[in-house]
């Protein structure tokens, strides 16, 4: 075979190596150098790093789609591995690499986009008092997503999963002097661990059940040539053989299945890192870390892990069809849910969260709308999770640019920016008419597929869901873009000027790649199931539809914020009043946690446990140490180093012993 003579599909375990060797030496090495010299060390070895990743992903990838072309079966590779837990003889957890076309695919975006934020980060972090630590944890976030993209074994990828909520904790809270950042910090971290416990109950429920069908399925996976799959392997798990077991077992909880439970489970953790409905609160927060940060967690790490989790594990919730209905209404629910709030903000990376929001329900209901037989809606998730990586880390850079100008997040702090920063201008626009879906830029192409896929797979309503957010987006991104680069200038945008090249280049690389992204022919590429991956070319029954809403929705923003300036847009919001109000703090959903976590979790459950915790738990070990204290004064007491008084005490016991035994015994 062609792999025995490739020297990437055989050492693709330098992908996630390098990024993690470049943490060990800028975190045990380099911060023991004098700061300059750390400073100047630092951005060079972690941004040489990944790009060096990059050029491996682009080389794996060459090799892997040259090896399967379009239309051959292409095959998932396990080139290396090695053994890392054994439980018992039929129980083992294996460490190692796992190549198949959307561990491929996500490894080409995750290096791209990473390695552009760490050039875009040596111009905008320079200076920061944090740089060297600011790489360091860069290079860890790198690492720990090509770790979870690779794992091939839920496992594996758990413990990787868990390193991108670490990673993610310390980079949201990067400026910890601000009380704003830290809290911000704590909220995605803690938000993601109650997610994440779903998702290790799903785990522990598969390796429970899973384990129990090992020996029964085992001989036939062996024969198959699947010789050193473990319970816990992608391999075993979405095997068809085995998922027919799971479905025919008569175990049930609440009504569900052993499968359907798992997989909700599980989803659970997914829509947690990937912000779903109702667990998006932590994510708008996250903006409080530096914009290249935003720029990666949005574009190719923590917020797609959830994506691909569930992509990862699809034929096993292609099984359990409630898993994947509950899949599809999340998803789709999330997409409208967010597209209206990022209608009312006026910080311009918490629009581009809420946006990342919307473009993730995508995603996830283009899953929930596939089958098996019907796979299309997989690859136009893939597709759209490979073109919105591009331009959404676009849009954030750009708005780093200027908020690197204008010293302000607010939109209404900039303004009359296109004639002074006419490259950012341009790309952003690129990036903007991109997400809105306007031909021929990636955003049109994938986000095309996605309809298609809701409608041909007769989810009539979700399509028009998605329609609708189509325009909805249309609006939202050009309010940003009039207002930022049209609207009237303020005294914050008087001295903007133009991003330092070392900011512009990834700007200009990424307005590239989102140009041509949507040419790539996806559906060659990344497929599942009985028949092809999706349809060629563009379906205009669909895409007419799509084009008139994005269009609509580009001029109602020009309407209000060019035509109309701020008094149109202020004139509506007081005319809507309440309605706008609610919409503006987010349906007011921080408040609802805050009140179910302060006046019911903190008051009824909190608090009780912690009264038992100090009162009966600390009060039983203080007791019994109270205890030994005062019996040992009291011993103490009879120590008098006296002959006269230890012989009356010798006496008086004598005395005792043999009236009781004289009472008991005679």
């Amino acid at each position: 075979m062609h792999s025995e003579q490739s020297f990437i599909l055989n050492n693709v375990w330098l992908i996630p190596a390098i990024p993690f060797l470049s943490f060990l030496t800028l975190g045990l090495l380099i911060r023991n150098f004098p700061k300059k010299l750390q400073d100047q060390l630092s951005g060079i070895v972690a941004t040489l790093a990944v790009f060096s990743a990059a050029v491996l992903a682009y080389w794996l990838a060459w090799e892997y789609f040259h090896l399967f072309p379009a239309g051959v079966a292409k095959q998932a590779l396990v080139p290396w591995s090695f053994e890392w837990l054994r439980y018992q003889e039929n129980l083992a957890v294996n460490v190692g690499v796992l190549v198949d076309p959307i561990s491929v695919l996500l490894m080409v975006v995750v290096t791209t986009v990473s390695s552009l934020v760490h050039l875009y980060s040596t111009g905008y972090m320079h200076g920061d008092p944090g740089y060297a630590r600011y790489f360091t944890w860069l290079n860890l976030f790198t690492f720990s997503m090509l770790g979870l993209v690779v794992s091939p074994n839920i496992l594996q990828m758990y413990v990787c999963w868990e390193l991108v909520g670490a990673s993610s904790f310390l980079l949201i809270g990067f400026y910890f002097e601000k009380p704003s950042a830290v809290s911000a910090s704590k909220k995605a971290f803690i938000v993601t661990r109650f997610a994440d416990l779903g998702f290790l109950l799903g785990v522990i429920l598969l390796g429970y059940y899973g384990y129990n069908l090992f020996a029964s399925v085992a001989p036939s996976l062996h024969a198959s040539g699947l010789t050193n799959v473990q319970p816990f392997d992608f391999a075993f798990l979405t095997n068809p053989e085995v998922m027919n077991q799971f479905m025919g077992m008569s175990d049930t909880f609440m009504g569900m299945g052993v499968l359907t439970l798992s997989m909700v489970l599980i989803f659970m953790g997914a829509a947690g890192k990937s912000a779903m409905f109702p667990l998006h609160i932590w994510l708008p927060d996250a903006m409080e870390g530096p914009t290249p940060v935003s720029a990666l967690i949005h574009a190719a790490t923590m917020v797609v892990a959830g994506v691909y989790l569930v992509a990862r594990m699809f034929p096993v919730f292609a099984a359990s069809a409630d898993a994947l209905l509950v899949v599809m209404y999340v998803g789709a629910f999330t997409a409208l849910f967010a597209a209206v709030i990022g209608c009312t903000q006026d910080d311009i990376k918490r629009v581009l969260a809420f946006s990342t929001l919307s473009q993730l329900g995508y995603m996830m209901f283009a899953l929930g709308v596939s089958s098996m037989d019907h796979p299309l809606g997989y690859t136009a998730s893939m597709f759209h999770l490979f073109t919105h990586a591009f331009f959404k880390a676009l849009l954030f850079l750009g708005a780093g640019a200027l908020i690197h100008a204008v010293h302000s997040n607010s939109i209404w702090d900039m303004g009359g920016l296109a004639k002074k920063m006419p490259v950012t201008h341009a790309t952003v626009l690129i990036a903007t008419l991109a997400i809105a879906g306007i031909y021929p830029l990636a955003g049109f192409f994938s986000k095309d597929e996605i309809l298609v896929a809701a409608l041909e797979s007769g989810h009539t309503g979700v399509f028009a869901i998605g329609l609708l957010v189509a325009g909805i987006t249309a609006f939202y991104m050009f309010r940003i873009y009039f207002v930022a680069f049209w609207g009237k200038p303020s005294h914050h945008s008087e001295h903007a000027h133009e991003a330092p090249i070392s900011m512009l280049i990834p700007l200009i690389v990424l307005a590239i790649f989102t140009i041509g992204a949507g040419f790539v022919p996806m559906a060659d590429l990344v497929s599942i199931g009985h028949s092809a991956g999706g349809h060629h070319g563009i379906n205009w029954a669909v895409a007419g539809p799509s084009l008139f809403v994005a269009a609509a929705g580009i001029s109602f923003a020009w309407f209000m914020y060019v035509a109309g300036g701020k008094q149109r847009s202020a004139a509506l919001a007081g005319a809507l009043g309440g309605v706008y109000t609610t919409i503006k703090q987010k349906f007011y959903f921080d408040e609802i946690y805050l009140f179910i976590t302060k006046k019911i979790v903190f008051r009824f459950i909190a608090t009780p446990i912690a009264w038992f915790d100090r009162n009966v738990v600390d009060g039983g070990v203080n007791l019994s140490g109270w205890l030994t204290r005062a019996s040992g004064a009291a011993l103490n007491s009879t120590q008098t180093g006296q002959v006269q008084t230890y012989g009356a005490w010798f006496v008086g016991g004598a005395v005792t012993v043999t009236l009781v035994l004289w009472i008991f015994f005679l």
